[in-house]
Protein backbone atom coordinates (compact mmCIF):
# COMPACT_ATOMS: atom_id res chain seq x y z
CA UNK A 1 0.00 0.00 0.00
CA UNK A 2 1.04 3.28 -0.96
CA UNK A 3 1.55 6.21 1.33
CA UNK A 4 -1.41 7.96 -0.56
CA UNK A 5 -3.44 4.78 -0.52
CA UNK A 6 -7.11 5.78 -0.21
CA UNK A 7 -6.87 9.43 -0.40
CA UNK A 8 -8.58 11.66 -2.89
CA UNK A 9 -6.88 14.51 -4.70
CA UNK A 10 -8.02 17.27 -7.10
CA UNK A 11 -4.93 18.88 -9.32
CA UNK A 12 -5.74 21.89 -10.23
CA UNK A 13 -3.41 23.52 -13.11
CA UNK A 14 -1.87 20.65 -15.03
CA UNK A 15 -1.07 21.97 -18.57
CA UNK A 16 2.08 19.16 -20.00
CA UNK A 17 3.80 16.69 -19.30
CA UNK A 18 6.98 19.23 -18.17
CA UNK A 19 4.64 20.74 -15.48
CA UNK A 20 5.10 20.64 -11.52
CA UNK A 21 1.67 19.47 -11.44
CA UNK A 22 2.43 16.61 -13.76
CA UNK A 23 5.46 15.52 -11.61
CA UNK A 24 2.79 15.89 -8.69
CA UNK A 25 0.48 13.90 -10.36
CA UNK A 26 2.79 11.07 -10.82
CA UNK A 27 4.06 10.59 -7.58
CA UNK A 28 0.26 10.52 -6.03
CA UNK A 29 -0.64 8.25 -8.63
CA UNK A 30 2.38 6.05 -7.85
CA UNK A 31 1.20 6.30 -3.80
CA UNK A 32 -2.15 5.29 -4.68
CA UNK A 33 -4.08 8.84 -4.79
CA UNK A 34 -7.65 8.70 -6.08
CA UNK A 35 -7.15 11.78 -8.53
CA UNK A 36 -9.63 14.23 -10.26
CA UNK A 37 -8.22 17.06 -12.34
CA UNK A 38 -9.37 20.36 -14.09
CA UNK A 39 -8.73 22.19 -17.33
CA UNK A 40 -8.37 26.03 -18.24
CA UNK A 41 -10.52 25.59 -21.56
CA UNK A 42 -11.89 23.54 -24.02
CA UNK A 43 -8.23 23.81 -25.65
CA UNK A 44 -6.94 22.23 -22.87
CA UNK A 45 -9.65 19.81 -22.13
CA UNK A 46 -8.24 16.77 -24.27
CA UNK A 47 -4.75 17.00 -23.12
CA UNK A 48 -6.00 17.17 -19.84
CA UNK A 49 -8.27 14.15 -20.07
CA UNK A 50 -4.64 12.28 -21.37
CA UNK A 51 -3.53 12.73 -18.44
CA UNK A 52 -6.41 11.69 -16.42
CA UNK A 53 -6.27 8.09 -18.56
CA UNK A 54 -2.57 8.10 -17.63
CA UNK A 55 -3.12 8.29 -13.71
CA UNK A 56 -6.08 5.70 -13.87
CA UNK A 57 -9.09 8.58 -13.62
CA UNK A 58 -11.77 9.84 -15.42
CA UNK A 59 -12.62 12.68 -13.57
CA UNK A 60 -11.81 15.80 -15.43
CA UNK A 61 -13.74 19.15 -15.06
CA UNK A 62 -13.58 22.70 -16.40
CA UNK A 63 -12.61 25.36 -14.39
CA UNK A 64 -11.01 28.60 -14.56
CA UNK A 65 -10.03 29.95 -11.56
CA UNK A 66 -10.62 33.79 -12.64
CA UNK A 67 -14.46 33.46 -12.56
CA UNK A 68 -16.16 32.52 -9.11
CA UNK A 69 -18.91 30.40 -10.75
CA UNK A 70 -17.12 27.63 -12.54
CA UNK A 71 -15.17 27.06 -8.98
CA UNK A 72 -17.92 26.56 -7.44
CA UNK A 73 -19.29 23.95 -10.13
CA UNK A 74 -16.36 22.32 -9.75
CA UNK A 75 -16.39 21.85 -6.17
CA UNK A 76 -20.42 20.44 -6.54
CA UNK A 77 -19.02 18.39 -9.76
CA UNK A 78 -16.41 17.11 -6.97
CA UNK A 79 -18.63 16.37 -4.29
CA UNK A 80 -20.42 14.59 -6.59
CA UNK A 81 -18.04 12.03 -6.95
CA UNK A 82 -16.27 11.66 -3.27
CA UNK A 83 -17.77 12.27 -0.03
CA UNK A 84 -14.75 14.23 0.81
CA UNK A 85 -12.16 15.48 -0.80
CA UNK A 86 -8.04 15.32 0.94
CA UNK A 87 -5.77 16.77 -1.20
CA UNK A 88 -5.98 20.24 -3.03
CA UNK A 89 -3.55 21.41 -5.36
CA UNK A 90 -3.07 24.66 -6.86
CA UNK A 91 -0.70 25.00 -9.55
CA UNK A 92 -1.47 27.84 -11.16
CA UNK A 93 0.25 31.47 -11.89
CA UNK A 94 0.00 33.76 -14.69
CA UNK A 95 0.90 37.40 -15.93
CA UNK A 96 0.82 39.08 -19.40
CA UNK A 97 3.74 38.56 -21.02
CA UNK A 98 4.18 42.56 -21.05
CA UNK A 99 4.70 42.48 -17.80
CA UNK A 100 7.73 39.88 -17.75
CA UNK A 101 10.00 41.69 -19.81
CA UNK A 102 11.94 45.08 -18.74
CA UNK A 103 12.10 46.21 -15.48
CA UNK A 104 9.02 46.33 -13.28
CA UNK A 105 8.74 50.51 -13.10
CA UNK A 106 8.52 50.39 -17.06
CA UNK A 107 6.22 47.46 -17.71
CA UNK A 108 4.31 47.57 -15.08
CA UNK A 109 0.52 48.13 -15.66
CA UNK A 110 -2.80 48.33 -12.98
CA UNK A 111 -4.82 45.33 -15.18
CA UNK A 112 -1.02 43.37 -15.45
CA UNK A 113 -1.01 43.38 -11.19
CA UNK A 114 -4.58 42.72 -11.06
CA UNK A 115 -4.45 39.89 -13.19
CA UNK A 116 -1.33 38.64 -11.95
CA UNK A 117 -2.35 38.61 -8.52
CA UNK A 118 -5.75 37.51 -9.02
CA UNK A 119 -4.70 34.35 -11.29
CA UNK A 120 -1.57 33.81 -9.17
CA UNK A 121 -2.81 34.55 -5.48
CA UNK A 122 -5.87 34.99 -4.59
CA UNK A 123 -7.59 31.72 -6.58
CA UNK A 124 -6.00 29.74 -3.86
CA UNK A 125 -7.77 31.46 -1.28
CA UNK A 126 -11.08 30.93 -3.68
CA UNK A 127 -10.18 27.38 -4.30
CA UNK A 128 -9.62 26.62 -0.24
CA UNK A 129 -12.69 28.84 0.48
CA UNK A 130 -14.83 26.86 -2.27
CA UNK A 131 -14.18 23.38 -0.68
CA UNK A 132 -13.53 23.67 3.01
CA UNK A 133 -16.74 22.35 3.90
CA UNK A 134 -15.61 19.38 1.88
CA UNK A 135 -12.00 18.83 2.85
CA UNK A 136 -11.49 15.92 5.47
CA UNK A 137 -10.45 16.11 8.88
CA UNK A 138 -6.64 16.03 7.90
CA UNK A 139 -6.68 17.30 4.03
CA UNK A 140 -3.69 18.90 2.80
CA UNK A 141 -3.96 22.20 0.49
CA UNK A 142 -0.90 22.22 -1.25
CA UNK A 143 0.51 25.79 -3.94
CA UNK A 144 3.56 25.88 -5.92
CA UNK A 145 5.50 29.34 -5.18
CA UNK A 146 9.34 30.67 -6.42
CA UNK A 147 11.67 32.29 -4.61
CA UNK A 148 11.42 35.51 -6.96
CA UNK A 149 8.91 36.35 -3.62
CA UNK A 150 11.61 37.32 -1.15
CA UNK A 151 14.42 38.39 -3.98
CA UNK A 152 14.41 40.41 -6.92
CA UNK A 153 15.01 38.36 -10.41
CA UNK A 154 15.52 40.25 -13.70
CA UNK A 155 12.04 40.18 -15.46
CA UNK A 156 10.23 38.22 -12.55
CA UNK A 157 8.79 41.94 -11.52
CA UNK A 158 4.59 41.34 -10.52
CA UNK A 159 4.78 37.51 -10.47
CA UNK A 160 7.41 38.39 -7.47
CA UNK A 161 4.83 40.40 -6.07
CA UNK A 162 2.52 38.00 -6.47
CA UNK A 163 4.52 35.13 -5.45
CA UNK A 164 4.84 37.08 -2.08
CA UNK A 165 1.18 37.63 -1.91
CA UNK A 166 0.35 33.65 -2.40
CA UNK A 167 3.20 32.80 0.39
CA UNK A 168 1.09 35.54 2.83
CA UNK A 169 -1.61 33.29 2.38
CA UNK A 170 -0.60 30.04 2.67
CA UNK A 171 0.34 30.98 6.05
CA UNK A 172 -3.40 32.89 6.66
CA UNK A 173 -5.20 29.99 5.88
CA UNK A 174 -2.88 27.25 8.03
CA UNK A 175 -4.14 29.76 10.60
CA UNK A 176 -7.56 29.80 9.58
CA UNK A 177 -7.71 26.17 9.03
CA UNK A 178 -5.51 25.00 11.55
CA UNK A 179 -8.37 24.11 14.08
CA UNK A 180 -10.07 21.82 11.49
CA UNK A 181 -6.91 19.39 11.08
CA UNK A 182 -6.39 21.06 7.83
CA UNK A 183 -3.09 22.01 6.51
CA UNK A 184 -1.80 24.31 4.27
CA UNK A 185 1.91 24.77 2.70
CA UNK A 186 3.58 25.56 -0.51
CA UNK A 187 6.58 23.97 -2.20
CA UNK A 188 9.08 26.94 -3.54
CA UNK A 189 10.92 24.69 -6.51
CA UNK A 190 13.65 25.99 -8.13
CA UNK A 191 13.48 26.63 -11.77
CA UNK A 192 11.68 24.02 -14.22
CA UNK A 193 11.36 23.92 -18.13
CA UNK A 194 7.75 24.08 -17.82
CA UNK A 195 5.17 25.91 -19.92
CA UNK A 196 4.66 28.51 -17.52
CA UNK A 197 7.99 29.61 -17.12
CA UNK A 198 8.41 29.89 -20.70
CA UNK A 199 7.02 33.20 -20.18
CA UNK A 200 10.51 34.73 -18.36
CA UNK A 201 12.25 36.25 -21.15
CA UNK A 202 15.34 35.77 -18.93
CA UNK A 203 14.65 31.96 -18.05
CA UNK A 204 17.27 30.03 -19.57
CA UNK A 205 19.91 32.47 -17.51
CA UNK A 206 17.80 31.88 -14.55
CA UNK A 207 18.55 27.75 -15.14
CA UNK A 208 22.35 28.20 -16.07
CA UNK A 209 22.27 30.44 -12.80
CA UNK A 210 20.79 28.05 -10.46
CA UNK A 211 22.64 24.98 -11.42
CA UNK A 212 26.38 26.91 -10.92
CA UNK A 213 25.33 28.56 -7.92
CA UNK A 214 22.80 25.58 -5.96
CA UNK A 215 25.22 23.52 -3.56
CA UNK A 216 23.90 20.31 -5.23
CA UNK A 217 25.45 22.15 -8.66
CA UNK A 218 22.46 21.33 -10.70
CA UNK A 219 18.37 21.88 -11.30
CA UNK A 220 15.56 19.64 -9.76
CA UNK A 221 13.08 18.09 -11.55
CA UNK A 222 9.31 17.77 -11.61
CA UNK A 223 10.04 14.22 -10.17
CA UNK A 224 11.59 15.82 -6.92
CA UNK A 225 9.01 18.47 -6.42
CA UNK A 226 6.36 15.88 -6.93
CA UNK A 227 7.73 13.64 -4.53
CA UNK A 228 8.28 16.43 -1.35
CA UNK A 229 4.22 17.21 -2.33
CA UNK A 230 3.58 13.63 -2.15
CA UNK A 231 5.54 13.92 1.20
CA UNK A 232 3.32 17.02 2.33
CA UNK A 233 0.42 15.17 1.12
CA UNK A 234 0.86 12.02 3.44
CA UNK A 235 0.26 11.50 6.79
CA UNK A 236 4.17 11.51 7.31
CA UNK A 237 3.95 15.52 7.33
CA UNK A 238 0.87 15.42 9.62
CA UNK A 239 2.95 18.42 12.00
CA UNK A 240 3.44 20.60 9.79
CA UNK A 241 1.41 23.47 8.29
CA UNK A 242 2.54 27.09 7.22
CA UNK A 243 5.94 26.42 6.08
CA UNK A 244 7.36 27.21 2.15
CA UNK A 245 9.69 24.63 1.80
CA UNK A 246 12.47 24.63 -0.63
CA UNK A 247 13.36 22.14 -3.11
CA UNK A 248 15.66 24.00 -5.40
CA UNK A 249 18.65 22.08 -4.83
CA UNK A 250 19.64 24.19 -1.99
CA UNK A 251 19.90 27.53 -4.23
CA UNK A 252 17.98 29.57 -1.48
CA UNK A 253 20.59 29.24 1.51
CA UNK A 254 23.44 30.24 -0.97
CA UNK A 255 25.50 33.88 -1.74
CA UNK A 256 27.80 33.84 -4.73
CA UNK A 257 31.04 32.52 -4.17
CA UNK A 258 34.46 34.00 -5.50
CA UNK A 259 34.73 29.95 -7.00
CA UNK A 260 30.97 30.22 -8.26
CA UNK A 261 31.86 33.54 -10.04
CA UNK A 262 35.16 32.05 -11.63
CA UNK A 263 33.13 28.83 -12.77
CA UNK A 264 30.70 31.51 -14.58
CA UNK A 265 33.40 33.91 -16.22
Amino acid sequence: MGLLSGKTALIVGIASKKSIAYGIAKSYHEQGAKLAFTYQNEKLKSRVEGFAEEFGSDLVFACDVAIDEEINQLKDNVCQQWPSLDILVHSVGYAPAHELEGDMVDVSTREGFRIAHDISSYSLIALTSAFKDHLSESASVLTLTYHGSTQTLPNYNVMGMAKASLEAGVRYLASNLGPSGIRVNAISAGPIRTLAASGIKSFRKMLKDNAQRAPLRRNVTIEEVGNTAMFLASDLASGITGEILYVDAGFNTCAISSAQMLEQD
